[in-house]
């Protein structure tokens, strides 16, 4: 198999940025998902230009890829987890959420990155039509998408379950009011496949694989969406990782496990080998999973 796996640094909260690079290169990682936020490459505090050099000369020294990940909770708002977003009453915060898709495009660009992954954000209790969530992600995301496509640096949307773009057909319907632009992308949470699509996760790649700019992956339940370390959930990795080999994917494979950092390295250190044995191995020896 020809994947390529990286781990992402909102599951390394604990650890310094520098440490965190180093211990992913030692470890035999590709990559990094790295997570714009205030305790590694802070997208709001000053020097954003200067500092993003710097990790820009590491990486290279480490021989580390990178995505940049835009899903830090608390970065722009201490008191509201993800908030403020794309979908909120207020043009203002919504412009918030924007200016940082832009900030992370430019980080993107200067990091030589692959993508710069986002998500939709969750309806406010106050929009009553759906339409008008869908008009404002399609409006906030408009810009973003421009700044993308000039830099050349795809942004990959995330559906991810409770937020307004939950599923593929999310994604699709996304795609459709914007006029399906050149940089739009998707990322494929793996777990989220397994959460929630109909589909199994490996029959969701190969559906998605002709948008496919982003991959997260951890295990999970039917029906809980819950980051799970890698044999503590359902997913039939094998069949999961043959499908990516064979779509023609070529960018990052990222772990995500946001709620594990207390135990990062640990995380870091055994999520690796597992993923290399199941890639190693046939799907057809796998228990096969019907869809749901």
């Amino acid at each position: 198999m020809t994947l390529r796996f990286g781990y992402g640094t909102n599951g390394l909260t604990d650890l310094r940025l520098d440490d965190a690079l180093a211990l992913l290169a030692d470890l035999g990682y590709d990559g990094v998902g790295l997570t714009l936020d205030h305790m590694h490459l802070d997208p709001l505090a000053p020097h954003l230009a200067e500092r993003t050099r710097k990790v820009a000369k590491r990486l290279a020294e480490l021989g580390l890829d990178v995505t940049v990940e835009t899903g830090a909770r608390y970065v722009l708002d201490p008191r509201r987890k993800h908030g403020p977003s794309l979908l909120g009453p207020d043009p203002q915060d919504r412009a918030r959420r924007t200016d940082l898709l832009l900030r992370a495009v430019r980080v993107a660009a200067d990091l030589g990155a692959q993508a710069v992954h986002c998500f939709s954000g969750i309806v406010p209790p106050s929009v009553d039509e759906p339409g008008t969530a869908w008009q404002r992600l399609a409006v906030s995301l408009t810009p973003v998408l421009e700044a993308a496509d000039a830099a050349g640096v795809p942004l990959a949307v995330e559906p991810e379950p409770g937020h307004l773009l939950a599923t593929l057909a999310d994604f699709h319907h996304l795609r459709g009011l914007l006029g399906d632009p050149p940089a739009l992308g998707l990322t494929l949470d793996i777990g989220h496949c397994q959460c929630l699509e109909p589909l199994p996760p490996q029959d969701c790649v190969r559906a998605a694989a002709p948008w496919l700019r982003h991959v997260q992956i951890e295990d999970m339940r039917r029906g809980v969406h819950d980051h799970l370390p890698f044999g503590e959930g359902e997913i039939d990795f094998p069949s999961v990782l043959a499908a990516l080999d064979t779509s023609g994917y070529q960018g990052l494979t990222v772990v995500e496990l946001p709620r594990h950092s207390h135990a990062g390295p640990h995380h870091a250190t055994t999520s690796l080998p597992f993923l290399r044995r199941a890639a190693d191995t046939p799907p057809a020896t796998a228990p096969k999973r019907s869809a749901p």
